[in-house]
């Protein structure tokens, strides 16, 4: 499909700190045109290269978690004893997604054993939908137990995630691709919404505004995939969480935009910043349903 899809997905796997700073830059909506929305229809790289560079990683609500100084807790995690369960490609996609964004929360906590556990469940899920072969599972799993090899534990998982995604999308599979990173999302909602039921913040209530815009576009993603009733089924139960982010509001403060150089490339970066308007009543009702909805997901 695109690199930042399992992007996304490969930071919640191998990244151990993150500062995750409130004057980050903001993107807008980006619009799919309805002509690309006809069910049975692939989404072109380049338009969803567009859709999913608005999606932030749910690593940050990681280490937000942290930085806030709440204590490590399991009970957050969707367990790794059901994965032999997970008996079609839709789930064992959508719980590859889940299991990351775990696995992301158990890295900025430095939970080694459990870390072992989560690559496992990852490897196992990924060799079922067929891109197994691009994950090195041995390797990942040395370096994940030695913190000096974090540099080589990167490259080499960049390199797996970027062989899967090319597979996925050269064989037409780009809607297990759209699972995987909506079962990342929904796991970094939930654990900021489950620490948000026990801490009060504002910089949490924030960034779980922030995600009124992501969920409209993994909406839009999955909407080319509505003839399937399960996809279908998926969106049905997102639309549950929209509702609830319906009377969230979110402004854009325009910033000046700065130019940057990296590999001798100069791009422009728009220093946007969003201002949330939440209340707590909203903050509550989104912490239920995401609770519902994640939950029902993980029992599939």
């Amino acid at each position: 499909m695109i690199k930042k899809l399992l992007y996304v997905l490969l930071t919640a796997l191998v990244i151990t700190s993150c500062k995750s700073g409130g004057d980050r830059s903001t993107q807008t909506d980006f619009e799919v045109p309805d002509s690309i929305l006809s069910e049975g229809m692939e989404i072109s790289e380049e338009t969803m290269q567009n859709i999913v560079q608005n999606i932030s990683s749910p690593v940050e609500m990681a280490a937000l978690i942290k930085e806030l100084g709440v204590p490590y807790s399991s009970k957050y995690l969707s367990s790794t004893a059901r994965v032999e369960e997970l008996s079609t490609a839709f789930k064992q996609s959508l719980n590859l997604g889940i299991y990351g964004a775990d696995l992301g929360y158990l890295n900025m906590y430095n939970k080694t054993s459990a870390v072992i556990d989560y690559i496992s469940a990852i490897k196992t899920l990924a060799d079922e939908i067929k891109v197994g072969q691009f994950f090195d599972f041995t390797t990942l799993k040395r370096l994940a137990t030695n913190n000096q090899n974090l540099d080589s534990l990167m490259y080499i998982s960049v390199h797996s995630f970027n062989q899967m995604d090319k597979y996925l999308h050269s064989n037409n599979r780009s809607n297990l691709s759209a699972l995987i990173v909506t079962g990342v999302w929904i796991e970094g909602l939930y654990l900021g919404t489950q620490v948000a039921k026990e801490t009060s913040n504002d910089l949490l209530s924030e960034r779980i505004g922030e995600q009124k815009l992501t969920l409209n576009e993994l909406i839009l993603i999955l909407e080319v995939y509505k003839k399937d009733k399960q996809y279908a089924k998926l969106i049905d139960d997102l639309q549950l969480i929209k509702d609830q982010y319906q009377n969230v509001n979110i402004k854009t403060i325009k910033g000046e935009p700065e130019m940057i150089e990296e590999n001798g490339v100069l791009t422009i970066i728009q220093n946007d910043k969003s201002m949330v308007e939440i209340s707590p009543e909203q903050i509550n009702k989104i912490i239920s349903t995401t609770e519902e909805v994640r939950n029902r997901l993980i029992s599939l």
